[in-house]
């Protein structure tokens, strides 16, 4: 009997300090966005519509920052990086996406 094959050492090279930066450039994507958020909600005079989708979008930032730091935590650690999970890559998602359409109604 053979035993199965072993698979050969992964040299990781740069990739995963690439995607590390890769999550904070994002993450400071999404910061900037937050902000524009609120300014944009505090420049027309406030109203309730404008604070609820403000106080939306920085519980969807919050989200997204919290998904993120756990991947750059794990993207840190010594040793091959398990992948997203499919739960964790599904909330970052949806958080930037819902995040986009907080600010279509901002600006509308």
């Amino acid at each position: 009997m053979t035993s199965p094959p072993t698979p050969p050492n992964r040299d990781p090279g740069l990739q995963p300090e690439r995607t590390r930066l890769a999550w904070r450039r994002t993450t400071l994507s999404s910061t900037v966005a937050a902000v524009l958020a609120v300014k944009a909600t505090l420049h027309g005079g406030v109203n309730a519509e404008g604070i609820i989708i403000c106080a939306l979008c920085c519980a969807l930032w919050l989200g997204f920052l919290t998904v993120a730091h756990r991947r750059i935590t794990t993207l840190a650690a010594a040793g091959t990086p398990p992948p997203l999970t499919p739960r964790h890559a599904t909330t970052a998602v949806l958080c930037t996406v819902a995040v986009a359409v907080c600010a279509a109604v901002l600006v509308y």
